[in-house]
């Protein structure tokens, strides 16, 4: 099988191709700089999500397609907004086109748990519909429940398409935010934690990957399926984290209060902080907020067998 992915230089996306690889399949990643490609074991084709001729190009000859790139941020200026809807929104819409012109008998789609937007404290399932009228926590929640709404419109419309919902996703490697709590919660470097009852679907990058491929394989088109692992709260996770390095974990919560009061200079303090400029969305991403989802499908029509956070953290804080 001759296969397209977006995204393949990316944390999810590198470990999919080396699963297509490992198994004999032929790749061809798009890349928007060929430099960082280069350890890639695949055929690189220079272009992002915006560049449709690149992804036309690309595509032919292939019978699957795995889209996983995808602008992930949050507390991101206004500024950035358009950007972000280009490559998450339009940018599934060109690849999905791409694909069904080229005649590719699979899609698969990564879209994310975060397409149910805030669960306020349910566990959900992939047949929950959220209200639109009660808004968006963040424009990265917007544009992904777009496209996580083309992507079934296209499915609707006879695409051999097949959605994956990751989780919170972590494990060695992690540049993102969660990544860095891990870390300077193993290393005993973490003075504070931050929203501890926020509540997240953790799932393993591995097991990511893994079901990525079971989509494939086993996924029927029209389906989503949540990929999880363990729900849990991002104070536990910071705790078990702190555990399994040997530390304490962190004694003080930011009040969210103090946070709030902060938004005005947020552009000037957050990024030396390690922290986004925008506070506002920050905040509402993550106060009062939980992203809840079972995988009892995945588990039960695609075999998907994800570890346990305890399971997944010691491999993540082991190879640090």
């Amino acid at each position: 099988m001759k296969a397209f992915v977006t995204g393949g230089t990316g944390f999810i996306g590198s470990r999919v191709i080396k699963r297509l690889r490992d198994r004999g399949d032929d790749v061809v990643a798009l890349a928007r700089s060929p430099e960082k490609a280069a350890g890639l074991d695949a055929e690189i084709v220079q272009g992002d999500l915006g560049d449709a001729d690149a992804i036309r190009r690309a595509m032919e000859g292939c019978q699957a397609a795995f889209h996983i790139a995808a602008d992930y941020r949050v507390g991101m200026p206004k500024s950035k907004r358009e950007s972000m809807f280009d490559a998450n929104v339009r940018g599934t819409e060109r690849v999905l086109k791409a694909a069904e012109d080229a005649g590719v008998n699979r899609i698969v789609y990564v879209s994310t748990v975060n397409a149910f937007g805030n669960t306020n404290g349910q566990t959900v399932d992939e047949t929950y519909k959220r209200d639109e009228s009660d808004g968006f926590v963040s424009y990265y929640d917007e544009t992904k429940y777009l496209a996580h709404k083309m992507a079934l419109e296209h499915a609707a419309a006879g695409a051999p398409v097949v959605i994956v919902q990751p989780g919170v996703v972590y494990g060695p490697g992690d540049h993102a935010i969660i990544g860095q709590f891990i870390d300077q919660a193993s290393k005993g470097k973490m003075p504070a934690k931050a929203f501890p009852d926020m509540g997240i679907t953790a799932v393993f990058v591995d097991d990511v990957a893994d079901g990525i491929m079971l989509a494939h394989d086993k996924g029927k088109p029209g389906e989503s399926y949540v990929l999880g692992g363990e729900l849990t709260t991002q104070g536990e996770l910071i705790d078990k984290a702190a555990a399994i390095g040997g530390e304490k974990p962190p004694r003080m919560t930011v009040p969210p209060l103090m946070l709030k009061a902060m938004i005005p200079v947020g552009r000037f303090i957050g990024p030396p902080m390690g922290l986004p400029p925008n506070f506002r969305e920050m905040i509402s991403a993550a106060h009062n907020v939980t992203y809840l989802a079972r995988d009892d499908k995945a588990r039960r029509e695609l075999g998907y067998q994800p570890r346990d956070l305890d399971t997944g953290l010691r491999e993540t804080i082991g190879a640090g």
